[in-house]
């Protein structure tokens, strides 16, 4: 799809100068030759919900996610680059999922930071294969810990069947778990805010059996927050690089009505938003942010309230984008990676070198 810079428009503050600018004012087109920034991408797609049997409308939420941004005073250390959209509008979703999967490799070839709006969490499988191929083609035979943080009311852990046996919004964990498993690599799934309610014992029982770091809806409050935070910090400890996945849902529906499937308890937003800082701080051994790639998903217009689930998803990317730094220093194909990284089994000399999602 052509890129449409249209939305792209708001209040000005000419008389503030540079310190007066909003998001609007510095979006650029994404190219092969800008300087390495934020690349935002859409994923116009309903059709794994409607295949999980869920509530459509999340295929025209991404322009409105960037309305909703738009408008939001600049704050950022790098550039912004609208790379475009990716419809699904034949119901094929694979092709789809391929091609945000290509996006997303693109960018990361490029240095750049891939923040992709959906859609329906049909994106999750399609951006983290964008992330593995990356890793794969610079460096194929190191595997990788990517660890995959979900803020989500449901585990997605369904097995693919039925008219979902490509695919759906409940299965994209479960199909990148089978990936991980058939390539030998490892499995590192953390969901925060998952709702009992909203997940059978059977879905509870394949995280156990996937070790799933879960912490459940009724288990993230304020008096609670330093115990999650623990938990957390022990998961990304384990983890090489971190993709971080937010689904709509994961809020009350009070404050985000324009969702697939509205949660009835939820985690407030100042509380995810605490973790979300907690994961963006997280670094390696070089004091390089750990984290590669997000997503926003199930954002639903057809039911939100006066852009209220709009606004809250332009305010999450508006968080994830500020606390982005620019990278200390390129690196180059002879930084070597920790003993303890190397897969020795695979790895020859020239291979084992640090897989750098954004170098």
């Amino acid at each position: 799809m052509p890129i449409d810079m249209s939305v792209w428009q708001g209040r000005m503050d000419s008389e503030d100068g540079d310190a007066g600018r909003r998001i609007h004012q510095v979006v650029s087109k994404l190219n092969d030759d800008v300087e390495e920034g934020i690349a935002l991408f859409g994923f116009c797609t309903d059709e794994g919900v409607r295949r999980n049997k869920g509530r459509v409308g999340a295929k025209a939420s991404p322009q409105l996610i960037r309305q909703a941004l738009a408008n939001l005073p600049l704050h950022h250390a790098l550039p912004f680059y609208d790379g475009g959209d990716v419809d699904c509008d034949d119901g094929n979703l694979v092709d789809a999922q391929q091609a945000v999967s290509n996006k997303v490799t693109h960018a990361l070839k490029h240095h750049h930071f891939p923040l992709v709006l959906g859609g329906g969490h049909e994106i999750a499988w399609a951006s983290f294969q964008g992330l593995a191929a990356h890793c794969l083609a610079r460096h194929p035979h190191h595997v990788p810990r990517i660890g995959i943080i979900n803020f989500d009311a449901h585990f997605d852990l369904r097995t693919p069947s039925g008219d979902a046996v490509t695919g759906s919004s409940g299965t994209p964990f479960s199909q990148i778990a089978d990936w991980c498993q058939t390539r030998q690599w490892p499995f590192l799934y953390a969901c925060l805010g998952v709702s009992r309610s909203s997940n059978t014992q059977a879905l509870f029982n394949k995280a156990d059996t996937l070790n799933v770091l879960t912490v459940e809806d009724t288990d993230i409050a304020p008096h609670t927050l330093n115990n999650v935070a623990q938990s957390l910090a022990q998961f990304m400890d384990s983890c090489d690089y971190l993709y971080l996945t937010i689904d709509m849902d994961v809020f009350p529906a009070s404050v985000a009505p324009g969702v697939s499937a509205p949660a009835t308890h939820g985690v407030g937003y100042p509380l995810v938003e605490h973790l979300i800082k907690q994961v963006l701080s997280a670094k390696d051994k070089n004091g390089e942010q750990k984290i590669r790639l997000a997503d926003i998903a199930e954002f639903n217009p057809n039911y939100d309230i006066d852009n209220h689930t709009a606004r809250l998803a332009a305010r999450l990317v508006w968080t994830i984008t500020r606390g982005l730094s620019p990278r200390q220093a390129k690196r180059t194909d002879n930084t070597r990676l920790d003993s303890h990284q190397i897969n020795t089994a695979h790895c020859d000399s020239q291979d084992k070198e640090r897989c750098d999602d954004r170098s």
